[in-house]
């Protein structure tokens, strides 16, 4: 999975890599979710739908789930209903599919 940055301010708007993941439903959970919470950071009281999205392709990150094919999550797919929609925090939290959070999740399941 990769996170790109949309001010095109990394090399290749590349920020970062994220691995680790268990499976694609993960992994896609994991982008949706930051992505969502990209464009909730790109909102502002007042702005139109539009107008979110033309701040979030400005500072936003985007995600893409690598190597997956049709199967993966594409913010394409979604962008306008999340403007359109305001997420509520579970929505926006990747970091419950971030792989590389640690602790001993799995030792208490």
């Amino acid at each position: 999975m990769r996170i790109l940055d949309l001010s095109g301010g990394a090399e290749d708007n590349i920020v970062e890599e994220v691995g680790g993941f268990p499976d694609l439903i993960q992994a896609n959970a994991f982008a949706r979710a930051y992505v969502r919470d990209s464009i909730e950071r790109c909102r502002m009281p007042g702005l139109s739908a539009a107008d979110i999205l033309k701040a979030w392709f400005s500072f936003g990150e985007d995600a893409e789930v690598l190597e997956s094919g049709d199967q993966g999550w594409r913010s394409a797919n979604e962008l306008d209903d999340f403007a359109a929609h305001a997420a509520s925090p579970m929505e926006r939290d990747w970091r419950a599919f971030d792989p590389r959070r640690g602790g001993d999740e799995e030792d208490e399941a």
